[in-house]
């Protein structure tokens, strides 16, 4: 069938998520295609980040146990409302902090090298600041990453096989530290697969979920997983710089925090000024420092979307929205050198589609000077995201004809092949 504009719109019309596209502020003569790097504003984050202003203009130091929404207790609520996106109690989950200080909080706490089975495992394909945590908490254990790091190996450059990572889960193994979903190709891997093996051989596992949270749904405690971090700015449209969420498996409460920080007290103990902390029963034993409250507050309106969209309708939308991108890419632009460079299969695929192109940098600022959003990643690839509670189908076909103008006309050469600072 072929793809048209009009079938856009009739997909639009069916789509039952297409009202909360009002929600959100969106820049006119524009299509937002990078939302797995940074979400849209709503308006509900908007209203809860000036309620939480006027708590502070209005209470003052009161506004910690006064006012809309209380400080002291931001962080737990949020971790209630967070819960049913990772498939987690509300005691499980807790937002704090950001994706690397919880990383390091939760290696500090759970890696505990002995004899042997000393080393970490990760993978060759994930993020960056991953690695160099990983890196940091092995020289303070006085090991070299050279040995006690270990990556498993990408056999294409796109994606890690399951099986590959499962032989890498050895005897020497204390610690296993991956991503759900792969930056780059977009790649889910199979978290409850990865967990029972790990479970089964003594290993503990955790999570890193910045490119799934608020895209796919998770089951991180049916499941088994150990812990779990995650950054909120992507796919939960919490802001530019909004504080991360952890996971710790309640099988874990009563362990005591790697890194000891004030606001991971029991919160009736917490301004006794006791000299021994009295760790909360709860995720909420490892946060560190003072919740962030104006990086916290947008995230209630956010949330709120989020619990009245539903986070399977999402998915749902997410994988049918990016099918027809998928479809129309290969429809008009099979010719002309670009490639997915994504999984094809549903149950393998995040939240975005990732072109390949020997001139994906200098094709992406054609994009951007001609009205699109798309988000670069080195060496060769085009982030493309249409974000199921924003994007439109006619959006979609609409990116991928300006796309196939700028090929056609080679309208990139103008622009030099090489990412801009940030990228």
């Amino acid at each position: 069938m072929e793809l048209t504009l009009e079938y856009a719109k009739q997909l639009d019309q069916a789509d039952s998520l297409n009202k909360f596209r009002e929600e959100f502020y969106i820049k006119p003569n524009s299509i937002y295609m990078d939302g797995n790097s940074l979400g849209l504003l709503s308006k509900r984050a908007e209203r809860t980040l000036l309620e939480s202003l006027n708590d502070w203009k209005e209470h003052g130091i009161d506004g910690w146990t006064k006012g809309k929404h209380p400080w002291f207790f931001l962080s737990e609520k949020l971790g209630e409302m967070m819960a049913p996106l990772v498939g987690a109690s509300s005691d499980e989950v807790i937002v704090t902090g950001s994706t690397t200080v919880n990383l390091h909080q939760l290696v500090a706490t759970f890696y505990q090298p002995v004899g042997e089975k000393s080393k970490i495992l990760a993978d060759e394909l994930t993020f960056p600041s991953d690695i160099y945590a990983l890196q940091s908490q092995l020289r303070i254990h006085g090991f070299e990453s050279d040995t006690h790091l270990i990556r498993v190996k990408s056999r294409d450059g796109r994606f890690l096989d399951e099986e590959d990572i499962i032989d890498a889960m050895t005897d020497e193994i204390a610690l296993i530290i991956l991503p759900t979903v792969l930056y780059r190709s977009g790649q889910i891997l199979d978290m409850k697969r990865l967990t029972a093996e790990a479970n089964k051989k003594g290993i503990l596992i955790g999570f890193d979920g910045c490119h799934s949270i608020g895209a796919i749904p998770h089951l991180f405690s049916e499941w088994g997983v150990d812990f779990a971090y995650w950054c909120n700015y992507k796919h939960l449209n919490g802001g530019p710089g909004s504080v991360g969420g952890l996971y710790v498996n309640k099988k874990h409460f009563g362990k005591a925090p790697g890194l000891a920080g004030w606001f991971g007290s029991k919160k009736e103990k917490q301004f006794d000024m006791e000299h021994i902390l009295t760790p909360a029963e709860s995720a909420g034993a490892y946060q560190i420092g003072t919740p962030h409250v104006l990086s916290l507050a947008p995230l209630l309106g956010a949330l709120e979307i989020f619990a009245e969209a539903g986070i399977e309708n999402i998915r749902e939308k997410s994988l049918k929205i990016n099918r027809f991108l998928m479809d129309l890419l290969d429809q008009e632009l099979s010719e002309m050198g670009v490639t997915i460079g994504n999984p094809v299969d549903d149950v393998r695929r995040g939240g975005h589609v990732s072109l390949e192109h020997k001139e994906a940098a200098r094709i992406c600022k054609a994009l951007k000077e001609n009205g699109i959003i798309p988000d670069f990643r080195a060496p060769n690839i085009i982030r493309l995201a249409p974000v199921a509670l924003y994007t439109s189908y006619s959006e979609v076909w609409e990116v991928v004809q300006i796309l196939k103008k700028i090929m056609d006309e080679r309208q990139y050469e103008k622009f030099a092949n090489e990412r801009e600072v940030v990228a």
